[in-house]
C-alpha cells in the first residue's frame, strides 16, 4: 500500500468535505494519523446520514480501507505523536563547531531550503 493512495483518497474527502459541509481538514495529517483520519471519517458519514451528502460515503470507505490495509513505520508512529505546528517541527539544529557556533555553510543552507 502506497503512501500515495492514501494521501489521494484524503485529499479527494477534504475537497468534497470543504464543498459539501464547508469543513476544512489537513490532508496530510488525515494520511498521516489514524485517529484524525477516524475523526474525518466519521464525520464524513455522519454527513452523510444527516445532511443528504451520500457522495461522502465511498470516499469515507475507501479511506478507512486504505488505512486499515496501511502498514504502521516507526517514522509514521514517531511523526503522529502530536500535530504540527505553523513552523517545521522536523528542524532539527546544526552540529554545533568547535567554537559553539554551527558552521556558515551548514546553517545558510538550512535557512534557505526552509524559506517558503
Amino acid at each position: 500500500m502506497s503512501s500515495g493512495e492514501i494521501l489521494a483518497a484524503a485529499a479527494h474527502l477534504h475537497v468534497l468535505l470543504r464543498r459539501k459541509t464547508g469543513r476544512v481538514t489537513d490532508t496530510e495529517w488525515m494520511a498521516g494519523n489514524r485517529e484524525y483520519a477516524r475523526a474525518m471519517i466519521a464525520f464524513a458519514r455522519d454527513s452523510a446520514t444527516q445532511d443528504g451528502h451520500t457522495d461522502l460515503l465511498p470516499l469515507a470507505e475507501r479511506l478507512e480501507t486504505l488505512m486499515a490495509l496501511a502498514v504502521p513505520t516507526a517514522t509514521s508512529a514517531r511523526e503522529t505523536k502530536a500535530p504540527r505546528s505553523g513552523n517545521d517541527s522536523s528542524f532539527e539544529p546544526a552540529e554545533p563547531a568547535t567554537s559553539g557556533q554551527p558552521a556558515p555553510d551548514a546553517l545558510s543552507s538550512r535557512y534557505i531550503g526552509r524559506l517558503r
